[in-house]
């Protein structure tokens, strides 16, 4: 368990790709309960962990997570959530530069449930939801094709569509058009970094977690 930050109210922590952040039908042990049994073996707590989820992350992707520790944290985190006022920032591996260096993508989303598979419009659609988002290409960086990623929006699977719209499908990322898969089915794609005002403190908190070491060089 990699902790980047905790206090009494929140834990923040570094999602390793091919982890869930929270149940779902295939039965596997998500990331929520791993950090409730961490917390209760570390404090050696008796009773029943709290933990809330916040926000999530697709399996793939690796990065920062939060997770309130009390309802007070959770409550209002999850209004600062949906007031955007938590600014969070992503890497991006691609196969190939944008053709541009720094612009702003607006695209218009649909995902079909059934496939798990969103696509983007450059016009509105019906049912299509209105999705931005700033990037700008790193290329001083030693990972070739990097891609730093401000999302304005939260859409399933925003950054990986709109990027592959414009012809910079994420490695690894065969749903929207790598040609080939990392060996553990990861893709380049990771929170980087988050930054917000602390829901109980009202301190500015920053975290920056490590990018993972495979499939990234």
């Amino acid at each position: 368990m990699e902790v980047l930050y905790e206090d009494n109210h929140i834990i923040v922590v570094n999602k390793k790709s091919g982890e869930i952040t929270q149940g779902d039908k295939t039965g596997d042990e998500p990331l929520s309960e791993k950090v409730k049994q961490f917390i209760k073996n570390r404090d050696k707590k008796p009773g029943n962990v709290f933990l809330g989820t916040v926000h999530r992350l697709d399996r793939p992707v690796s990065g920062i997570i939060i997770f309130s520790k009390t309802s007070k944290a959770l409550k209002r985190l999850n209004q600062m959530f949906q007031k955007k006022e938590v600014q969070k920032t992503y890497w991006a591996k691609c196969i190939s530069s944008p053709p541009v260096e720094h612009q702003k993508l607006v695209h218009y989303l649909i995902k079909d449930s059934t496939k798990n598979k969103t696509t983007a419009y450059n016009v509105p659609k019906d049912r299509g939801k209105k999705s931005e988002l700033i990037y700008t290409h790193l290329k001083n960086s030693e990972i070739k094709n990097l891609i730093e990623v401000k999302p304005l929006t939260g859409r399933p699977h925003q950054i990986r569509v709109q990027l592959a719209s414009i012809g910079c499908t994420i490695v690894g990322d065969l749903k929207y058009g790598a040609p080939i898969a990392n060996k553990d089915k990861s893709i380049c794609l990771h929170a980087k970094s988050i930054e917000f005002i602390h829901p109980v403190s009202k301190e500015k908190i920053y975290i920056k977690a490590p990018i993972p070491s495979k499939n990234w060089k």
